[in-house]
């Protein structure tokens, strides 16, 4: 899991801002939510930005799309802190604007496994010996490097792609919780739409789970899926006659299909940004419930503007934080000079000004 992110001069963040997940405080409720962090910010403060800049791992490790990212003067700098079981695993590395790594570092119970300055063509590999790979050819991986001017390729994502680890090895771990992380964005992912989802919900079974989500949800509703003569399949409410599901649902329905199609894969960490900007305020609950219930093990940060979440009812005063328009990150808890209890009305404190030395 992340216990933690470190990122600085990335777009609006000169300065480092960090979430950690590990930093807890000493409350007794809703102990099911510490997997879960709520954002709240004036509009401009950065909360999509912070996304980006958390899923900026994912582009480097996966060659995922990189959604336009753009730096500051200099390189960004990124530090991923992570927990495997009994390891402890540190990637950090920086990225000039063009997208290509100035450097790269990776650490394993405090022990550096290698290091990688490509700007000044210093390399330790020494490290290597720790995890049981110190024969790889990394002569093969500077030749490759030396050879393409164009593009840097990452040295752990050539290390994992070159290398046979056993499915326990603590860097297959981290490949795969990096390759499932995700993010939803309004403008990007309202009309999300997954051709394997579709091919799921041929199985009845995962049809009606998914039916199932959208009652739930407070969308009473009927789902059937007919195969066309062309045997692309299509989704309908089914009322006295058949209505086509995408031309027909709401945008809050489309939201929440969107939504679903992304957890129901099982992701690691998934950054919403903007949550319940389709939602009234009950269906919004219902979600982070249904999160807690359906989703233990993932790690979810969402961002609002819906004060109506602010309450201990549901989540608690050190997963609920505020981005302020200086970059700085603040947990409720540590915004104010009261030790809030279960028993305060977070949203009004929130409403009447208490936190906004933060904001």
């Amino acid at each position: 899991m992340l216990k933690r992110v470190t990122v600085s001069n990335f777009k609006n963040f000169k300065d480092e801002i960090s979430l950690d997940f590990s930093k807890i405080g000493e409350y007794s409720f809703n102990a099911d939510c510490l997997s879960m962090r709520l954002i709240y910010g004036r509009n401009a403060t950065g909360k999509t930005n912070f996304g980006r800049a958390l899923l900026d791992i994912k582009s480097l490790l996966c060659g995922m799309q990189s959604s336009g990212l753009i730096y500051e003067d200099g390189a960004a700098k990124f530090k991923y802190e992570f927990k495997f079981g009994n390891d402890e695993v540190v990637y950090k590395y920086s990225r000039f604007e063009n997208r290509n790594l100035c450097d790269e570092e990776l650490y394993i119970n405090g022990e550096a496994i290698f290091k990688c300055d490509f700007k000044n063509s210093k390399y330790y590999f020494q490290g290597l010996s720790i995890i049981s790979v110190e024969t790889v050819n990394t002569k093969r991986y500077l030749n490759k490097d030396e050879m393409d001017n164009e593009y840097v390729l990452p040295f752990l994502r050539w290390l994992i792609n070159n290398t046979a680890f056993s499915d326990d090895s603590v860097l297959i771990q981290l490949f795969e919780y990096v390759r499932k992380m995700d993010l939803i964005t309004v403008e990007n992912d309202l009309l999300y739409f997954n051709r394997n989802f579709f091919e799921d919900l041929k199985n009845p079974v995962y049809l009606h789970n998914f039916e199932d989500f959208l009652n739930l949800m407070g969308i009473e509703c009927k789902l059937v899926l007919q195969e066309l003569p062309d045997g692309q399949a299509e989704l309908y409410f089914s009322h006295k006659k058949l209505v086509p599901f995408y031309r027909t649902a709401s945008s809050g329905t489309l939201a929440l299909t969107s939504l679903y199609q992304k957890i129901v894969s099982n992701p690691s960490l998934i950054y919403i940004d903007d949550f319940a900007a389709f939602y009234h305020y009950e269906m919004a609950e219902k979600l982070i419930c249904y999160f807690k219930d359906k989703y233990p093990e993932c790690q979810f940060i969402m961002t609002s503007h819906n004060t109506n979440l602010m309450t201990n009812k549901i989540m608690r005063p050190d997963c609920l934080f505020i981005l302020s328009s200086r970059g700085t990150l603040t947990a409720l808890c540590d915004a104010t000079e009261r030790e809030l209890r279960e028993g305060h009305n977070l949203e009004k404190m929130y409403i009447r000004g208490e936190f906004e030395k933060y904001e």
